[in-house]
């Protein structure tokens, strides 16, 4: 069952609302070299999480692992990306997600996945 989305619209502070003015500021040369999309992937749990590599894609649409990402250096955009990866992610069952720019609409988005211990209890008599 899909969840529906909790909002929208998250604040934003100081530093992320420079980085998301830096990685927006890069669109025309990103649609110059024919980019579509740009991501970073995060995943992490336990404490300890990883943010990968900026990568460029082309294409009408973005959707994780079902691309190949194409060769772009994007490097100078790491850090912008970075800084907009949700704070906390990895901690306890961790979560995992992407962020995403959309050149061609100049829109930056960030799914993020929580992991989350259940369990079920079950009484019966024997």
């Amino acid at each position: 069952m899909e969840q529906p989305q909790q909002s929208d619209k998250e604040p934003i502070d100081a530093e992320q609302s420079a980085a998301k003015a830096a990685i927006l500021a890069e669109c025309d040369k990103l649609l110059a070299a024919s980019i579509t999309f740009v991501a970073v992937h995060f995943d992490g749990y336990g404490d300890d999480g990883t943010t990968e590599d900026v990568k460029c894609y082309t294409g009408d649409w973005f959707t994780t692992d079902e691309h190949e990402p194409v060769k772009h250096d994007a490097s100078r955009l790491q850090g912008h990306f970075e800084a907009l990866v949700p704070f906390g992610y990895e901690n306890d069952c961790g979560g995992f997600g992407d962020v995403v720019l959309d050149v061609r609409a100049r829109k930056l988005t960030v799914e993020r996945n929580d992991r989350f211990e259940d369990y079920t209890t079950s009484t019966y008599e024997v």
